[in-house]
């Protein structure tokens, strides 16, 4: 993820209509560090920071243009953007994984957990703790959290909502027969 620096100790946001529902895209630095979908879990938890509406901010009006893309049914590279979603450095590595989740594909909150494991030098990691930090990414969407299931096939822990997260699967060309929402209560 690369980062050019700018302004400082100011978040400054724009609003997107999606088909999703409006979402809320902030930036810091020249660089995106949030993207919610209104009334979503966490809706902006990560901010500290005063926010001010920019709608004319280029990284702000970068991001809006990709989200015209993909809800075009093109597909975005990722990289095309500068991103800075801010956590700890094992949520951080997360994320980092998430990015490499093609479009119009899953994987499960076990690999993750593998890759993690891996790169840390761990012989495991958690599914659950893996589960955690994606459903703390603040920039859904350009982060496909969304793409992230349970080894069961059931689609859990989007902060988005369930809807959502069927809604993006199914634009990007998911057959949800392979799917289906747990009931309250279940693991990963």
């Amino acid at each position: 993820m690369k980062v050019k620096k700018g302004i400082k100790n100011m978040i400054y946001t724009t609003e997107y209509n999606s088909p999703v529902g409006r979402i809320m895209i902030a930036a810091k630095d020249e660089a995106l560090t949030g993207l919610w979908i209104e009334n979503q879990k966490y809706y902006p938890a990560s901010v500290k920071e005063e926010m001010k509406q920019c709608d004319d901010l280029a990284v702000l009006v970068q991001a809006k243009e990709w989200l015209d893309r993909y809800f075009a049914g093109e597909k975005p590279q990722i990289r095309e953007l500068n991103l800075a979603p801010v956590g700890s450095e094992f949520r951080r590595a997360v994320w980092e994984l998430l990015t490499e989740i093609p479009y119009g594909e899953v994987t499960t909150y076990g690999k993750i957990a593998g890759k993690v494991a891996k790169s840390l030098g761990l012989d495991r990691m958690s599914a659950q703790a893996v589960g955690g930090a994606v459903g703390h990414n603040p920039i859904s969407i350009i982060i496909p959290c969304h793409r992230v299931v349970g080894t069961n096939g059931s689609l859990t822990g989007y902060a988005g909502g369930i809807d959502k997260k069927i809604a993006l699967l199914t634009h990007e060309g998911i057959s949800m027969d392979r799917f289906f929402v747990p009931k309250k209560g279940t693991a990963l």
